[in-house]
């Protein structure tokens, strides 16, 4: 099931979503009466797709659509994916962005400066004077991130592991994946992912899922590790967090969650795990030796993208914000980027 099959009606949902600014959920801490807080004039950038983090992911979609595909039969419309792209991440925008971020330090931390990474990663990979110009207009918000990560890691003590946004593991793992880290910041990544997760052993999988996750604690702390552990001392790791695996014990991780309410914005999160449990599956079996796990993984992985895609495209706000961006990455997962610096 290539990404290439879904490319214009994922495109579509995107640019419906980056370009719609209400209904919208802003975040924002409001400090005065004053304030003028239209969507559009707090993130000049990032305003539609209903909150911040949607609204950078979405665009990271259209990039990553327009790399991979623009210019073929599966993505026919090229133009109107560029001018959007164009209208939204001009220098002036992003500068206003990276302001924002500075002067409110724990906004979308972690999850949304991942996606910040992620976007201009994809921009950077693009290229040409399309990808270029995007890329330098990122500059100011990617820098500031790297600075805002630097400045919380060493306080972060200890990682926060539900399977919503500030899920620790998966910000970082997108953040290192990314390639836009300074050496220090990058380096200071890894020490920490290590330092959280390297002496963990007998994860609580039974205890999965709760019930409004979009992104499974347990792996995306395996996939997490995978970005810095070698592939045998990642066998060996992972033998140690999921001991059942190689006997072929049950492990509720492997099996398809139950989503009894598409439309509810919690539970609906679930339709979002099983496209994430896809991707991480999926991108574990492929690090893993050959043998038993690998094989389990990769079925698993399999039956996760089976039941979540048809729910990617179902004319609903309440996912079509957000979904379309999880199935690409469970379709065509990123490789680990050469850092830029």
């Amino acid at each position: 099931m290539p990404l290439s099959a879904h490319a214009a009606a994922f495109a579509q949902l995107a640019l419906a979503n980056v370009t719609r600014e209400y209904p919208n959920f802003p975040a924002h801490l409001v400090t005065s009466a004053d304030e003028q807080l239209e969507p559009r004039l707090l993130h000049p950038a990032f305003y539609g797709a209903y909150d911040w983090h949607s609204s950078v992911h979405m665009h990271w979609l259209l990039v990553r659509l327009l790399r991979r595909h623009g210019g073929t039969p599966a993505l026919p419309d090229t133009e109107t994916v560029v001018a959007v792209l164009d209208r939204h991440l001009t220098p002036a925008n992003l500068a206003a962005e990276a302001a924002y971020l500075r002067d409110r330090p724990s906004f979308e931390r972690p999850y949304g400066w991942a996606w910040l990474l992620a976007l201009a990663a994809e921009c950077r990979a693009h290229g040409g004077a399309e990808g270029e110009r995007w890329t330098t207009a990122l500059r100011p918000a990617v820098d500031a991130v790297d600075g805002l990560l630097a400045g919380w890691l060493p306080r972060a003590t200890y990682p926060v592991r539900h399977g919503n946004h500030p899920n620790s593991a998966f910000a970082l793992s997108l953040a290192l994946d990314s390639g836009e880290l300074s050496d220090g910041t990058g380096r200071a990544v890894r020490e920490r992912l290590l330092s959280w997760f390297a002496d963990d052993h007998d994860a609580p999988a039974h205890w999965e899922p709760s019930g409004q996750d979009f992104l499974s604690p347990a792996l995306t702390e395996a996939d997490a590790m995978r970005r810095v552990l070698a592939p045998e001392r990642l066998a060996a790791w992972l033998d140690r967090f999921l001991p059942g695996l190689g006997a072929g014990a049950p492990c509720a991780l492997l099996e398809v969650p139950v989503v009894s309410d598409h439309a509810d914005p919690q539970i609906g999160h679930l339709l979002g795990l099983t496209l994430s449990r896809a991707a991480a599956l999926r991108s574990l079996a492929e690090a893993l030796p050959d043998g038993a796990v690998r094989t389990r993984l990769a079925e698993a992985a399999a039956a996760h993208l089976t039941a979540g895609m048809p729910a990617v495209e179902r004319g609903d706000f309440t996912t079509d914000h957000w979904l379309a961006t999880f199935a690409a990455l469970a379709l065509d997962p990123p490789a680990p980027a050469q850092p830029r610096h």
